[in-house]
């Protein structure tokens, strides 16, 4: 398809009328198949851009698969004809177009070998034996221009990992539970053979991986007549976690396991919600399949085993019943971000338009609020070492560990803990464009109050109040909030934030903006 029609005519070994006359046949006999259409149909027929599974669409796929199945150099020529004409046969080409269709396409291409390349796993330097050589090139010899000297900068400046990359597993049969002897709970891990692992892990912790082993001896003891799409444990994974000291490195650090559940398996109802959508899931895809007709052996296959899993799917596991919580939908907490303040929280009824409490920051987080301030002087801090090895070329890695990420957590639980205790049926979460977009309105104005008409002091002023207010990762808030909210089973809606009005007006207005949005919606 990258070549022109003179291209394709030298390649065929004919003139032009001979390979659109091929093409011409070529497209008659494969459009006749889905759509019958005369000659002069076809040759007048104006061919639109259209969405893959449309007609268009699937007699491209066809053409594709003609040409890898045929070895005629004239066949071939045809349809590559026809493909980089849109599936029909066209008039005389303009080389310049073509030429510059062609040079989209080169650059395409090499966009997405790059893309590739980038993304293809390039390993971890555990041995630092890259860091060497290139502290020897740099050491031996003189850089050819400033991209390499550049280059060896940043090998040399980049602190290499000394662990190797944590495994995945997907499924939740790759990890076979089991006690051993002495009653600890182990876990084997596909791929690795015989190798067996004790689980060491806090009492908040234990019940989980109890439950991991009660669905697995369940199944066993069932003889499969349980699906493990209704496993508690979805996926897992190893990793490993530095550690200090001398010696071996499998003596200094240890193995960390990471296990992803779904908290509706844990009990009776849940179960059951979950046991719903996928029937319901399964039997939609055999309701297509079915349609199809005549199926080939791997599609009937394919149906035994939907129908296999659909009948393990309703013989669910025993669970404990704990009834669902149920909010009222009139009672809602808005949430909304700023910077002084980062968090605010408001319940309100928006049936009777009031306000049942307000919550700020400092009392989301109680006596956790010190952690709020430890961590704005540490940003501050690491702000200006960053800046000091950077002038310096030295290693810049400066960071406040999981303090962060604990505060999230913190607010994260406060706020669904807040809508609980007030029986909310949803939390409103505010767009996260809008917040980036009023934090920066608030630092302008700011700036403005604080110099007025002095352009140059404005932005000197607003740059030191970046720099000095607490820079807050509202993205990684929100996913807290979203995870916790899902586990208590409460909703969670978005809104547009209000640009004016205190924090407190601010979250109230958010949540009266989305209750009445619900009505507009019906309408």
């Amino acid at each position: 398809m990258l070549k022109s029609d003179t291209d394709l005519v030298k390649a065929a070994n004919c003139d032009l009328d001979t390979l659109r006359a091929k093409a011409l046949d070529i497209l008659t006999q494969h459009t006749a198949k889905s759509n019958p259409a005369t000659t002069q149909q076809i040759k007048d027929r104006k061919v639109k851009k259209t969405r893959k599974g449309t007609a268009s669409g699937s007699l491209s796929a066809t053409l594709f698969a003609l040409y890898r199945e045929t070895e005629d150099i004239l066949v071939r020529s045809a349809i590559c004809y026809l493909l980089k004409n849109g599936c029909k046969v066209g008039g005389d080409e303009d080389t310049d177009k073509f030429n510059q269709r062609r040079r989209k396409v080169e650059i395409k291409v090499e966009r997405l070998q790059q893309q590739l390349a980038s993304r293809m796993p390039k390993g971890r330097d555990l041995t630092a034996t890259k860091w060497l050589e290139t502290l020897t090139n740099a050491c031996k010899t003189v850089p050819q221009d400033e991209v390499e000297a550049k280059l060896w900068q940043n090998q040399l400046l980049r602190n290499s990992s000394i662990l190797p990359f944590p495994i995945s597993y997907e499924t939740n049969e790759d990890l076979t539970w089991f006690k051993n002897d002495k009653g600890r709970i182990c876990v084997k891990f596909s791929g690795l053979g015989e190798h067996t692992f004790e689980v060491y892990c806090d009492r908040r912790q234990l019940h989980w991986y109890q439950r991991f082993i009660e669905d697995q001896q369940t199944k066993r003891n069932s003889k499969d007549q349980h699906s493990s799409g209704l496993f508690t444990l979805r996926s897992g994974q190893i990793a490993w976690q530095e550690g200090k000291g001398k010696g071996a490195p499998w003596n200094i650090h240890h193995l960390t396991l990471y296990c992803a559940v779904d908290t509706r398996l844990w009990t009776t109802e849940g179960t059951d919600e979950v046991r719903k959508e996928k029937a319901t899931e399964i039997a939609e895809v055999l309701t297509r399949m079915n349609k199809k007709g005549k199926l080939k052996e791997t599609q009937q296959a394919f149906i035994k085993r939907k129908q296999t899993t659909l009948q393990k799917i309703n013989n669910p596991f025993p669970r404990p019943s704990h009834p669902i919580y149920q909010g009222k939908s009139q009672i809602i907490v808005g949430v909304s971000f700023g910077l002084e303040m980062p968090v605010t929280a408001a319940v309100v009824d928006a049936s009777s338009r009031q306000v049942l409490i307000y919550k700020s920051t400092r009392q989301l987080l109680g006596d956790n609020y010190k952690l709020l301030n430890r961590q704005r002087r540490e940003q501050q801090i690491n702000s200006h070492q960053r800046h000091k090895a950077q002038k310096q070329s030295e290693h810049n890695y400066f960071s406040e560990s999981e303090l962060g990420q604990y505060i999230d957590r913190l607010l994260a639980k406060a706020i669904v803990t807040l809508a609980r205790k007030y029986q909310s049926g949803s939390i409103v979460l505010p767009k996260l464009g809008d917040v980036r977009e009023i934090a920066q309105s608030e630092i302008q104005a700011k700036a403005e109050q604080k110099n007025p008409g002095y352009i140059e002091g404005q932005q000197k002023y607003a740059k030191q109040y970046r720099q000095n207010v607490h820079r807050w990762s509202y993205g990684r808030l929100i996913e807290n909030i979203n995870s916790q909210a899902s586990q208590a089973s409460i909703v969670i809606e978005q809104g547009q934030q209000p640009f004016l009005g205190n924090p407190q007006e601010k979250a109230r207005d958010l949540a009266f903006f989305v209750y009445n949005s619900r009505f507009n919606a019906i309408i």
